[in-house]
């Protein structure tokens, strides 16, 4: 007992040290850059390095976003930061995205505990193992159910995670694996997906810069759907893993080596994300199919009859499942005391997700998107536009995992760029739209892989380390793909 004291005590000792030091680097930043941010040049680049290098060393999201945005609030603000950090978050809470998160991330673990509870998990689990009889077979059948709910994302990852982990539980597949299954299906089908949210949205955007006509955006954004090479490479590298063809490689194959040794199927410290939050699924008396289907068929309803709202489609979901489950016994009281428990159940997720727009918001007042969109763009020519489009905002998403925003902040500035100099719109939006895939799909704390980890019950960190190999392989090939492409067609 006193030998554990004192190696907290030391633990407590070194952890001061570490953060003392870090701190008085903050400072010594702030005194020596510039008072004005526009001055900062390359120096705008320090939070997000310092930042990348801080989570691999640490595996610590929350506090590398935390620090990196303190750090730019010390650039910016100097001795006012701490005013400065609290402005930043109430920004950040105030944004339509973090309302949108919070209400449709929390409802949808509300969701996923009515349908554990009601014995639908594992009733779907009993169904697809009578089925399946091999891993190969269970991550295709993981595939199948992830690329069968593309018409969003968020939908995608969360109904496959539930459905097919403890299916690929029973074959000893590292959570790693069934997450990176998962994420690579998601958000690379639903953008190829004429009728998804990601459809919809860069549809709107591309008719309010004025490269879509009104009530044209659907054919004009089927227009760039051939040129998003990375949602199509990183389909198809993944394919190939899954058959073996590709093998594991670096973290994802020490993934497999864990299990294989007799380790657990889930690495270290993921039960604090785990949407069941480690419990098992539950197993009443009969348990029903049924009770499955009927939630997630009723929230894709709900979600299509108000043209693929995703916040108004998961209330609706909500108000009919208590409907539905009530009249097979289900006590009110119970009810609530289930949606009560799936919202708790997202907090980490949805505050991971609230700290990368403290971070993309601090990034944006020392300047870090304009200097690196500045850099990228001068003395640009036609031949390289696509693969330099690519990646300069795919860089930009994996470092300040902004989302949709990204595409907000984009297209505006590759539109008039691309017209200036005689291009093609559609190659352009395509390598836009391919760049938001792969910085969401590698970045630790998108909303991507925050989601894909909290279903799969896999730690964000382990899920994306073990997944960047892949994405980069996908990336250079669809960087290789674009600067061919930009030579054949200029």
């Amino acid at each position: 007992m006193e030998g554990t004291k004192e190696t907290s005590k030391n633990d407590f000792k070194r952890l001061l040290i570490v953060y003392g030091i870090i701190f008085a680097a903050f400072i010594l930043i702030g005194f020596l850059v510039p008072d004005n941010p526009d001055d900062f040049g390359i120096l705008t680049t320090i939070p997000a390095i310092f930042m990348i290098i801080f989570i691999f060393r640490t595996k610590r999201i929350v506090e590398g976003l935390t620090l990196a945005t303190i750090l730019c609030c010390i650039m910016v603000h100097k001795g006012g930061f701490i005013p400065a950090f609290a402005d930043i978050a109430q920004v950040a809470m105030l944004r339509e995205d973090t309302a949108f998160l919070i209400i449709v991330c929390g409802l949808m673990g509300s969701l996923v505990a009515l349908i554990e509870k009601n014995g639908g998990g594992f009733a779907f689990g009993e169904f697809v193992a009578s089925r399946v009889k091999s891993p190969k077979l269970a991550l295709f059948g993981t595939m199948l159910c992830s690329a069968l709910f593309s018409l969003d994302d968020y939908l995608s990852s969360l109904t496959s995670g539930i459905a097919m982990t403890p299916v690929n539980d029973r074959y000893k597949i590292p959570r790693e694996m069934t997450a990176y299954v998962i994420d690579t299906t998601a958000a690379p089908v639903s953008v190829l997906n004429p009728i998804s949210t990601w459809a919809v949205f860069i549809g709107s955007l591309m008719v309010a810069n004025g490269i879509a006509e009104e009530g044209q955006q659907l054919p004009t954004y089927m227009a760039t759907v051939p040129f998003n090479f990375y949602a199509v490479f990183a389909l198809l590298i993944m394919i190939l893993t899954v058959l073996g063809v590709i093998p594991k490689i670096g973290p994802m194959k020490g993934a497999y080596e864990r299990v294989a040794a007799g380790g657990p199927l889930a690495p270290p410290d993921s039960e604090k994300i785990d949407i069941r939050s480690g419990k098992d699924s539950i197993v009443p008396e009969n348990p029903k199919l049924r009770n499955f289907f009927a939630p997630i068929l009723i929230l894709i309803g709900a979600v299509a009859f108000f043209d693929f709202d995703m916040q108004k489609g998961i209330i609706t979901a909500i108000f009919i499942c208590f409907i539905y489950f009530v009249a097979q016994g289900m006590d009110p009281e119970e009810f609530a005391d289930t949606v009560v428990e799936g919202l708790k159940n997202m907090v980490l997720p949805i505050l991971l997700m609230i700290l990368a727009f403290c971070f993309a918001e601090a990034s944006q007042q020392v300047g870090f998107i304009d200097y690196v969109i500045d850099v990228a763009v001068r003395n640009i020519t036609l031949p390289f536009l696509p693969v330099t489009v690519f990646l300069v905002f795919a860089a930009t998403e994996f470092i300040m995992g902004i989302n949709w925003g990204m595409y907000i902040i984009a297209i505006p500035i590759v539109a008039p760029i691309t017209l200036a100099l005689g291009g093609n719109i559609a190659v352009t939006v395509g390598a836009v739209a391919a760049a938001g895939v792969w910085g969401s799909h590698c970045c630790f704390y998108s909303d991507a892989t925050i989601l894909t980890s909290s279903s799969t019950g896999c730690n964000n960190f382990r899920h994306g380390i073990t997944q960047i190999p892949y994405g980069v392989m996908a990336g250079i090939i669809s960087a290789i793909g674009y600067i061919i492409l930009g030579h054949v067609i200029y």
